[in-house]
């Protein structure tokens, strides 16, 4: 099938959140974990690529989203749609601006729009600004995130010191005059030398206004919220059959290494009634996840027991000063790694996997390449199949703010009815 629609992400879970939303449609989604190494085949009407360049330098997330979009293009992607955080999660340097403004040298365009807006859980753009619930997202918890704090709600001044061209914003008042409206500011602000042009957006309308203006673009950049009217205006997108879902052995997982405020609240809720070994990268640091594992090895899988490094920002600041943000960060990541594979080694076929970093390690280690999404456990969280080691697996990846506070044993009661 050909192509019609191409989507890079710049994290597992947040590739994961986008291909949930798309598949809502019915349409063919696929979603491949890295840049595939061969030549497209056996492609679906819309193509996902999770890359894991969130925090990478800025180089390196360039040349991947490069090589990503060089892959979508040979697919027959004519549409390209750059995914990030709905949280706007990045440094002062990128990576969403230089990704953006890489991908449109490639594609020889001279604007693009931002929207990370995702209503259904939350996120709001009004007059430039994101708001998480009702609070500005330099208020809301996002401002002790443990790589990148986010201590500013206007994503113009957040975008300007990432890009070199100008930044503009179509606010909420242009949008509720439709798509007409929306068309004709963005072709001023382009006539203006406006590249990179903020869309406010408060309310599922309001994206699909978006959506219905902008699809011809041949880049849209956001949240995943924007992107998932997309299917139905672009043709190609047919639904296609699904295989039927693997039968999988009981033995389950749950890995955590998201420190936000809702994971902290999920991990609390799910000790009540599951086994738990929190890490400390301190301990890591100098003994290993040697006492991780042991632990690991004494439950029971269909216990379904809990290994986290989630933590309160107190800690968090604790282990980052005494360790470096990146090494602190780097020895949660490979524990947990580790530990996935252990556990698979050991009969666990589903995993439940919270957050962006975690995920990427976690799925790179199992050897995964490719997922079959399925039914989403919560707003852009869905089940996902795939193959690990030569056995079926279900792997969901749960990005930090998402689900509700039982997020983890809802997950496990869906599994088995996908």
């Amino acid at each position: 099938m050909a192509t019609v629609l191409g989507c890079i992400a710049d994290d597992f879970t947040g590739a994961t959140d986008l291909a949930g939303l798309l598949a809502r449609s019915g349409a063919a989604v696929r979603l491949r974990m890295g840049v595939p190494d061969g030549p497209p085949q056996d492609t679906a009407g819309i193509e996902v690529i999770a890359l894991k360049i969130r925090t990478a330098p800025v180089a390196e997330a360039v040349a991947q989203a490069r090589a990503a979009l060089a892959w979508l293009r040979a697919a027959g992607a004519e549409r390209v749609f750059w995914k990030y955080c709905s949280t706007f999660d990045s440094t002062p340097q990128g990576n969403i601006g230089p990704v953006a403004e890489a991908l449109m040298a490639d594609l020889g365009v001279q604007q693009t729009i931002y929207c990370p807006a995702f209503p259904e859980n939350g996120r709001a753009v009004f007059m430039g600004n994101l708001f998480v619930g009702r609070d500005p997202l330099d208020e809301s918890p996002m401002k002790d995130h443990p790589l990148t704090p986010m201590r500013d709600a206007n994503l113009m001044r957040l975008l300007a010191p990432q890009v070199t061209r100008p930044v503009g914003l179509v606010d909420r008042l242009c949008v509720a005059r439709g798509a007409g409206a929306l068309r004709a500011e963005l072709g001023r602000l382009d006539a203006a030398g406006v590249a990179h042009v903020v869309v406010d957006a408060v309310a599922d309308a309001d994206l699909g206004v978006i959506a219905e203006a902008c699809h011809d673009m041949p880049l849209m950049t956001g949240g995943s919220a924007v992107a998932a009217p997309l299917p139905g205006l672009l043709s190609g997108g047919a639904a296609e059959a699904r295989a039927a879902a693997p039968d999988l052995a009981p033995g389950a997982v749950v890995l955590s290494g998201s420190c936000s405020a809702m994971t902290r609240a999920q991990v609390s809720a799910y000790l009540r009634r599951a086994p738990g070994y929190k890490l400390d990268p301190l301990v890591l640091r100098t003994e290993g996840a040697g006492a991780a594992l042991a632990w690991l090895e004494a439950q029971a899988l269909q216990d379904a027991p809990l290994v986290y490094a989630t933590a309160e920002p107190g800690e968090v600041r604790a282990a980052q000063q005494a360790l470096g943000v990146a090494e602190a960060g780097a020895l949660v990541e490979d524990a947990l790694a580790r530990i996935a594979v252990a556990a698979r080694d050991r009969g666990a076929r589903r995993f439940v996997v919270a957050g962006g970093e975690t995920s990427g390690a976690v799925t790179q280690a199992l050897g995964v390449v490719q997922l079959d999404v399925r039914r989403e456990i919560a707003p852009g969280v869905p089940w996902c199949f795939a193959e690990s080691g030569g056995v079926d697996i279900a792997l969901t990846l749960k990005s930090g703010n998402f689900g509700a506070e039982s997020f983890f044993a809802d997950a496990l009661a869906l599994v088995d009815t996908l």
